[in-house]
């Protein structure tokens, strides 16, 4: 096959195609937060417990360390075997937050990055004022409004639906295996089978609305319950579930 000419007879310049783009990604992930400081075998004997009774939920998701409540365990070698451990469980660890220098020091070499999250980002420190004359007072920036989302469908299983910036409804039933995710609240006008996560930016006041509970899993904040958690006698019923202090709670309407 021949080239096409121009109009003056000569070949066009030939087209240039960018090899790659950068993309914002939405990714949701799980934190374990370590509540000791001395990982023993109790430890990973509740570990293993936990990883066989929701294997669902843990095999192959992306995971992050959350180190708020031990900042003094930072031994090179007591991290390092714990991370081992982790590993050799399967265990998708790949960032650490709440992390002292020194803990980040630590998990170098695994591949393991800072993660800094929502109302847990480090505020930054504040610099003395400099004299200054009397200024009228700015008008201070809008928050960014929310941008809520409304499925008119059913969702199927497998599928995925993100309100990475407000609520999402859904008129219809969620089938088991489907996912939805939401920066702030979720409502399912119909059967509720497969995962809610609300609240998924560490909004705590978020809640979860459906008309039958049948769930695999329910999260708000990254607190979460999965079906073998529920109570049987709140399965088929209209719920509404909230965070009340660092507790998820699953409540029937009356």
């Amino acid at each position: 096959m021949s080239d096409t000419l121009s109009p003056t007879g000569q070949k066009p310049a030939p087209v240039s195609v960018q090899p790659f783009q950068f993309r914002g990604l939405f990714l949701t992930a799980i934190a374990l937060r370590l509540e000791t400081d001395a990982p023993d075998d109790v430890f990973y004997a509740a570990l293993d417990a936990q990883l066989a009774k929701t294997p669902h939920l843990l095999a192959g998701a992306p995971m992050v360390l959350d180190f708020a409540q031990v900042p003094e365990f930072s031994k090179p070698a007591d991290v390092r075997d714990m991370i081992d451990n982790l590993f050799a469980r399967d265990l998708q660890i790949f960032g650490a937050q709440n992390a002292t220098e020194a803990q980040l020091n630590a998990v170098k070499g695994y591949g393991i990055i800072p993660i800094k999250v929502g109302r847990e980002t480090a505020m930054p420190e504040p610099k003395p004022p400099k004299p200054q004359k009397p200024q009228p007072a700015a008008k201070r920036a809008a928050p960014p409004a929310p941008r809520n989302k409304v499925v008119k469908t059913p969702v199927r299983s497998g599928q995925m639906i993100v309100a990475e910036h407000g609520d999402l409804t859904v008129i219809g039933s969620v089938a088991s295996g489907a996912e939805l995710v939401a920066a702030g609240n979720i409502h399912v006008y119909g059967a509720l089978r497969g995962r809610a996560m609300a609240g998924a930016h560490g909004d705590e006041s978020a809640r979860i609305f459906c008309r039958q509970l049948d769930a695999e899993l329910l999260a708000i904040a990254g607190l979460y319950k999965t079906s073998e958690t529920i109570p049987a006698e709140l399965r088929r019923k209209p719920v509404q579930v909230f965070l009340d202090d660092d507790k998820l709670c699953v409540e029937a309407f009356e």
